[in-house]
């Protein structure tokens, strides 16, 4: 039996009844392979609708990324603003922006009704600017959220730092709409919100075969099999050897994550008074939240994969108490990876792999959010709607080129991205 890894969230997380591993036969409407935040949204929407609905997950209830997230709740994308979303993509484009755009009321709605209790703060999430261009893209961004009713707002130097405690940025901006939360907990609290709902639930059951059935598909574990009408992997990076074209269409992005002993209340009440997330707009992006026993949460990625795990750690604990202007930081109590998928365009995608197959993945750190939203689309897909129709597009599982190499890039180009950000800080605007 696999354990939970070692993160601050499931340290902290009140535990979940221990879930049987599929044995035996048995057939469903739906089947979910994946534990995650995708797939429990996905079980819980598609039972309350009325399906038959089983996942299954080769480890824990969030093992994967679900799990080793910081506990951002970010209703956006990472790198693409709608104006080219909407440009690219015309209709498609629209729904999937207004997707983003509810997707973290989305979230804080499922805690609420369903009572999970996962130290949830709808409380805002903040993006300094660390140049004076980035704060032009931030004034951008303002006013393409706020064109669709966003809660959104431009901060000067002045209010980031009142908001922040942190002076130096040039401005940023907020969306209101965003917040934190502990993942593990959050991810424990859809999983009995979806047994509730009467979908069945099964860990420590890994696939050892996925074929067609006639027009139903039979998946195999250690112990049992299920026959299924439709089948949706719900891995995201973790899919592993399960499709390997669909693991060579996206780059494997390792994040790493520190949380400190808890910090006295008098810096509490000068860094992050409000409880927001940061995440500021360099390609190195510097982030930190507190957790709700004030322990201070950041992360960030390696360049050098040998030796990371010890080595980075500190690296970001040094960050964080240069940046903070924590000379006397407490020393950290957690620290843990996990990985992220990340695609050339930075936009989520779902693929069809076959008839009645969905994936979906490729939230570019946007999981919590993103795939909650994901997973309520995918239930309409499986009670019949259209696969074009969703908001999500659907793309192909279109290889990268020299794969092999390419999924180290985001990390060896991470340098020049630091060279970057302190030229782009050091500029003023004319």
């Amino acid at each position: 039996m696999i354990g939970d890894p070692a993160t601050l969230w499931h340290a902290t997380a009140r535990p979940l009844a221990g879930l049987p591993t599929l044995s035996g036969a048995a057939e469903s409407d739906l089947l979910i392979i994946g534990g995650g935040f995708f797939g429990l949204s996905t079980a819980l929407h598609a039972a309350e609708a009325g399906l038959s609905v089983t996942l299954i997950e080769a480890h824990r209830i969030a093992w994967g990324a679900s799990g080793r997230n910081a506990g951002f709740v970010v209703p956006n994308f990472a790198r693409v603003d709608p104006d080219a979303i909407r440009a690219a993509d015309g209709a498609q484009g629209e729904r999937l922006i207004a997707l983003a755009a509810g997707s973290s009321d989305l979230v804080f709605d499922l805690v609420r009704r369903h009572g999970i209790d996962c130290d949830a703060g709808q409380t805002g999430w903040i993006q300094p600017s660390h140049s004076d261009a980035a704060f032009s893209k931030a004034q951008s961004r303002v006013r393409q959220w706020s064109g669709l009713g966003r809660p959104v707002e431009v901060l000067n130097r002045a209010h980031v730092a009142q908001l922040t405690g942190v002076p130096g940025w040039r401005g940023g901006w907020i969306d209101w709409s965003g917040g934190v939360l502990n993942p593990v907990a959050y991810a424990r609290g859809l999983a009995a919100a979806a047994a509730k709902a009467g979908a069945r639930l099964h860990e420590e059951s890994p696939v050892t075969n996925l074929q067609r059935q006639g027009a139903d598909w039979l998946v195999t574990t250690p112990a049992g099999r299920i026959t299924a009408r439709r089948v949706i992997l719900a891995t995201n990076a973790y899919v592993g050897p399960l499709w390997p074209q669909l693991a060579q269409s996206f780059f494997p992005l390792r994040v790493f994550q520190v949380a400190t002993e808890s910090l006295p209340q008098s810096v509490r009440a000068r860094l992050l008074p409000g409880g927001q997330a940061v995440s500021d707009s360099r390609r190195n992006l510097f982030t930190f939240r507190f957790d709700a026993q004030n322990r201070l949460i950041s992360g960030g990625m390696h360049v050098v994969s040998i030796g990371a795990a010890a080595r980075l750690p500190r690296t970001i604990h040094r960050r964080l108490a240069r940046f903070l202007d924590l000379p006397d930081l407490p020393p950290l109590a957690f620290s843990w990876s996990g990985m992220a998928s990340v695609m050339p365009d930075f936009l989520p995608r779902l693929v069809e792999l076959a008839p009645n197959l969905i994936a979906g993945f490729a939230c570019n750190g946007r999981g919590i959010a993103m795939t909650t939203a994901m997973g309520r689309e995918l239930a309409g897909w499986a009670l019949g709607q259209d696969i074009t129709s969703l908001a999500v597009p659907v793309r192909p599982a279109t290889k990268i080129p020299f794969h092999g190499l390419a999924r180290f890039a985001p990390n060896a180009l991470l340098p020049f991205g630091n060279v970057r950000d302190r030229l782009e800080a050091r500029s003023k605007s004319e």
